[in-house]
């Protein structure tokens, strides 16, 4: 397995990726053959993405942990550890996402975190950006023994989707990595996260049990386990992270996420390290597109060269209309210092991210259509007020794809809310399931590539204090 973002393994592959070969898959008794790597899709707004998460989606051979456990909980309640999903069971279900009409499919990330942690089953704590999550393997202790197995069941997955006509986006993290160190404050060194101060902590990086076993005012100690510290070895350098603790509260986004510790996107090293590093995860997965999360946070100079670092290096192999989206939680003012290029500003060269998550449509949407049913309804003048706007902010700005906002990523739920869009009554359960129908009905009029939220097709209804409530094992 890779190492180093830079190392031999990783080159050879980056020179061969854009050799032309064809793959023969079998479905439904009949042979399939498709060009590797997959040319793009002409149109990303022919597509509309089905956005699940890995470990809540499938499993076709053990039903979801929280079911299994001493006091059983339902798989669709509340539950922070695994369930237990797999690749190979979102490959045996790849004919209902295509019998649904899905031109692609966007995962949750897939790459592997910290193993000692259990409440990461969303994928957002990656411990190695080279390397697929073993506990997503069909054989989860035989991939952490040999990492090439999860490899290769991630790559047969998304060689599945393709033979399908679908495309794939993978879910990547470009601001954090996962909890790979603790920090030292006073006589406590076993801190996974700590408050935010102005200048560094001492860290103390994690062995293969999560425990913080290895000091050094320079870097992580060598040789490390493949389940210690981060990877590749490239980043095995305490200045690469902030370890200013935790930065919820501070302006600008300097900080960790509570345990999962930030790098120091404005470093180039780092740009060029986590560049390399995804270029690899292309080349090796034949993936379509990216969606970046938390896009706001990272330093805005390294965002616009890590997209088009992407860009280039797909186009190259064949990739033509390689697509990126992003987390960008900020009114339609702020998503212009993101999105394409502005083409008034001066010394403003590179053309950014493509498209972002429309957030200001979810919330809109949401409020207008669940309105109706009051008697001083939400006039649907918010959306023509929306779209005003933002046809004013947007008028400049360019994409490599066109006009930017007609590629806007539009949705009414995800993972990060506390409730999904559709609601049941306990008492009358299909009292409101047209306020379900009516939003995704008016979604897949508007501009823009819709995305369903899996389980909305099939009524789930989580709800509640945390994100927890809308990631249930489907």
């Amino acid at each position: 397995m890779p190492t180093s973002a830079f190392g031999s393994d990783v080159e050879s592959l980056l020179r061969l990726a854009d050799q032309r070969t064809r793959k023969n898959i079998g479905i439904d008794r009949a042979i399939k053959t498709f060009s590797v790597p997959f040319p793009s899709p002409v149109e990303w707004r022919d597509q509309w993405i089905y956005f699940l998460l890995v470990d809540r989606f499938n499993n076709s051979t053990v039903l979801p942990t929280s079911t299994q456990l001493p006091q059983p909980i339902a798989f669709d309640q509340p539950f922070v550890g695994f369930q237990g999903g797999t690749f190979h069971g979102i490959r045996d279900q790849l004919d209902y996402i295509k019998s649904l009409g899905a031109g692609a499919i966007w995962l949750s990330p897939v790459l592997k975190n910290c193993q000692y942690e259990s409440g990461t089953f969303h994928g957002y704590g990656i411990q190695d950006f080279l390397q697929a999550e073993p506990r997503f393997s069909s054989n989860p202790a035989a991939a952490r023994a040999n990492p090439g197995l999860a490899d290769d069941e991630l790559r047969e997955l998304v060689d599945e989707i393709h033979a399908r006509d679908m495309y794939v986006i993978f879910d990547i993290v470009l601001n954090h990595a996962g909890n790979v160190f603790g920090y030292v404050e006073g006589g406590n060194i076993n801190l996974s996260d700590a408050p935010f101060q102005n200048s560094p902590y001492p860290i103390k990086w994690h062995d293969e049990h999560g425990q913080p076993a290895f000091s050094d005012p320079q870097s992580a100690p060598r040789p490390l386990h493949p389940d210690a510290g981060v990877w590749p070895e490239d980043l095995q350098q305490n200045t690469f992270f902030r370890r200013q603790g935790t930065g919820a509260d501070v302006p600008r986004g300097i900080g960790d996420f509570l345990s999962l510790k930030q790098m120091v996107s404005e470093d180039r090293v780092v740009d060029r390290i986590l560049i390399r590093a995804y270029q690899y995860i292309i080349a090796r997965f034949d993936v379509d597109g990216f969606r970046i999360d938390t896009f706001k946070l990272p330093d805005p100079a390294f965002g616009h060269t890590f997209c088009a670092a992407i860009r280039e290096f797909a186009l190259s192999i064949g990739k033509k209309n390689f697509f990126t989206f992003g987390e960008i939680t900020t009114g339609e003012e702020g998503l212009a210092a993101f999105i394409g290029r502005d083409t008034k500003a001066e010394n403003n060269d590179t053309i950014g991210i493509d498209s972002a998550l429309d957030f200001s449509l979810e919330g809109n949407l949401n409020g207008i259509i669940k309105a109706l049913d009051k008697q001083n309804p939400t006039s649907p003048m918010r959306l023509f007020t929306l779209y005003e706007s933002r046809k004013r902010v947007e008028r400049t700005v360019i994409t490599t794809h066109g006009e930017a906002s007609g590629f806007f990523i539009t949705f009414i739920d995800n993972h990060d809310r506390h409730q999904r869009f559709y609601f049941q009554d306990p008492t009358t359960p299909h009292r409101w399931d047209q306020q379900l129908t009516l939003a995704l009905g008016i979604l897949f009029g508007l501009q823009g590539i819709p995305c369903v939220y899996y389980g909305t097709e099939q009524g789930l209804h989580g709800i509640g204090n945390s994100d927890a409530c809308v990631r249930e094992a489907l």
